[in-house]
């Protein structure tokens, strides 16, 4: 058995015959994001370790260079569409996925049920004030909130097993991580591969934005799939290159594959 069908194996009692799709050599869960935060409760319930991952298009670009980040994808238990392109790119190519399943949006939802059902969540990633903040804000939100506890995104590899014990420690059932990518997907695999257990979510910059230190996209922007627009906006420098030379990429990659039949 190869690494990514070991690993999948790991976190697929629950997931169970959930259909799935594959674009560019990645796999994506046909899931809506009600439908992902239902099979998600069952992980917790079932008390089973769960590696929860969006993908979009700048992701699956970067995967398909780099062999060790498609193998964590891949074997992750569930792998929503995180961004329009690749909602797109599913109906081209004939396999359509019902819907965009934004990072931000899911953090809430999950944040949401947990405030209903009692379980608790960790903050992992950004700056220090500004988890702090996010902390204080999912407080305000949700009242009921157990915050098993907060840690900044800013230490290095040898800390990692220090992280480690603390999550152990409080035992939480979410722990949502905002660190860059790909060392973020590499930070969850060493801390399920040491024993975590609870799902664990990448949520970009979702710090960020629920802290207010950056202002999302209006709503208005998000229904007509221009949240990413208002990103290149907001960060010219940094984020031009990755949507307009990486949309170029992924939509020319998924030209040949449709006209390959791959």
């Amino acid at each position: 058995m190869d690494y990514c069908n070991y690993k999948r194996a790991e976190q697929e009692t629950i997931l169970g015959d959930n259909p799935r799709i594959t674009i560019r050599n990645t796999i994506i869960d046909v899931l809506s994001i009600n439908e992902t935060v239902s099979v998600v409760e069952q992980y917790v319930k079932a008390k089973e370790p769960l590696h929860l991952l969006g993908v979009n298009a700048d992701k699956i670009n970067e995967l398909n260079k780099n062999e060790r980040l498609k193998q964590i994808v891949n074997s992750c238990g569930i792998i929503n569409a995180d961004g329009a392109s690749v909602v797109m790119a599913s109906k081209f190519l004939g396999k359509p996925l019902p819907e965009r399943v934004a990072g931000i949006d899911l953090m809430q939802s999950l944040v949401e049920l947990s405030e209903k059902k009692g379980y608790s969540i960790y903050l992992l990633g950004a700056k220090q004030p500004v988890v702090e903040k996010t902390a204080e804000v999912l407080k305000e939100q949700y009242p009921d909130l157990r915050i098993a506890g907060i840690h900044n995104g800013y230490f290095k590899q040898e800390d990692w097993p220090q992280i480690s014990l603390e999550l152990k420690a409080v035992s939480p059932d979410f722990i949502f991580v905002g660190i860059t990518s790909p060392l973020k997907e590499y930070l969850v695999e060493y801390l399920q591969d040491d024993g975590n257990k609870g799902i664990f979510m990448g949520v970009g910059g979702s710090f960020d934005v629920v802290s207010g230190n950056i202002p999302r996209a209006p709503k208005w922007m998000q229904r007509g799939n221009l949240e990413w627009l208002f990103r290149v906006i907001q960060e010219p420098q940094r984020l031009f290159k990755r949507y307009f030379v990486g949309n170029i990429k992924f939509i020319t990659s998924i030209i040949k594959e449709k006209i390959n039949g791959y």
